[in-house]
């Protein structure tokens, strides 16, 4: 019999919010609703952020992805059209430990549902003749339809998109998240 999923690691860009705190505090109270431990990375602040300090910091994360049973992980499109980079590694760090990912990935209205087409409102897209489609650089964009790249899409047992006025805050898509494991388990 597989172990039972008790303590999971949170990732993803709410760590950056002005009211980061707050907002963990109810993170961890929704894990600890559905009987969850939340292991989740502490905000980055202080006047000591150095090298040393950035060392530090990946290597508690690192050991907090270690003792988690499972990753839940938050694919907001932050500061462009996709996931924050460091939500996408841990995601990557987690699956490569042969744990579970659940993620989801908040949007508003005005955004779309497929990657191609945020790529294309945040920087351009033009559709070839070959029918791919091409940034202003000539590269490739992914276009299966999907909400984020086809490795984190693919490697999320679940993956949630939820359609919020408050992308960076709205805990919807943690409580599916939430649920969905409970699901998976029982």
């Amino acid at each position: 019999m597989a172990k039972r999923i008790q303590t999971l690691y949170l990732a993803g860009p709410e760590n950056t919010l002005p009211d980061a705190g707050e907002h963990s505090l109810l993170q961890i109270a929704l894990c600890q609703a559905m009987g969850f431990d939340l292991l989740k990375a502490d905000p980055i602040e202080g006047p000591d952020l150095t090298e040393v300090r950035a060392r530090e910091i990946y290597a508690e994360r690192v050991s907090r992805m270690r003792r988690a049973d499972a990753g839940l992980i938050n694919l907001t499109p932050f500061r462009g059209p996709t996931a924050d980079p460091a939500a996408a590694f841990e995601a990557g760090f987690i699956a490569g430990l042969g744990r579970p990912v659940f993620a989801w990935l908040n949007i508003t209205e005005e955004d779309d549902g497929e990657l191609r087409d945020r790529i294309a409102s945040h920087v351009g897209a033009r559709l070839e003749s070959d029918g791919s489609w091409r940034d202003p650089d000539g590269c490739m964009i992914e276009d299966f339809g999907l909400p984020e790249s086809l490795m984190l899409w693919a490697e999320s047992r679940r993956l949630f998109v939820v359609l919020t006025d408050d992308p960076l805050r709205d805990l919807t898509g943690l409580q599916l998240c939430l649920e969905a494991l409970g699901e998976y388990q029982d």
